[in-house]
């Protein structure tokens, strides 16, 4: 069974009506990302994802999760397998203060995000915290600091936030579509490739 990416209710509260396309990492890049995320809550209790994922697209169609599953699909049929490799801890700074691990900028993860930025032009499904490819940062968020003091979240970010002495590296072969109602989360897998 797969793990829930979420699961607090308030994780699950603030995303209500919410569907996020993401990639599961599932080999080294996934032991890394457990190791990073429990040296950094071992530092300070703070919220965090309950399972590492790379979030390449958010959207709010609670009432169109069915078509929005189709678009996807589709898009997914045409879409290779997708190369993940982790290159760092590093930090998104105030006001976020979220520790992350960074991505490289792999020709297929870039080629991915800019074929599903081409074929969402032509809906109109509402996209949240969408940035264009040049100023997307592509990562796995270990812990959520907004609550901590600017100290404290310095403190953090000291201790933590360095480059990896070698990459991590896996290759997705599937994507999941997360949507968010009733106070659950929901999960359907979708393969990449015919």
């Amino acid at each position: 069974m797969r793990r829930p990416f979420m699961n607090t209710p308030e994780q699950l509260e603030s995303l209500e009506g919410q569907q996020y396309l993401v990639l599961r990492p599932t080999g080294e890049l996934a032991d890394r990302y457990s190791v990073e995320q429990h040296e950094a809550l071992a530092l300070h209790r703070l919220p965090h994802p309950h399972t590492g994922h790379v979030t390449l697209r958010g959207f709010y169609e609670p009432e169109r999760r069915a078509e929005l599953t189709a678009f996807v699909r589709a898009w997914a049929i045409e879409q290779d397998p997708i190369e993940i490799t982790g290159e760092a801890i590093d930090a998104f700074p105030e006001p976020w203060q979220v520790l992350i691990l960074r991505l490289a900028r792999t020709d297929s993860l870039l080629s991915a995000y800019a074929t599903l930025t081409d074929r969402l032009e032509a809906t109109d499904f509402r996209r949240l915290g969408e940035l264009p490819l040049d100023e997307w940062t592509f990562h796995m968020s270990v812990v959520y600091g907004k609550t901590l003091s600017g100290a404290d979240w310095a403190a953090i970010e000291a201790a933590r936030v360095s480059e990896f002495a070698r990459p991590v590296s896996e290759t997705s072969t599937q994507v999941e579509l997360v949507s968010y109602s009733n106070g659950a989360e929901h999960r359907e897998v979708i393969p990449l490739g015919r």
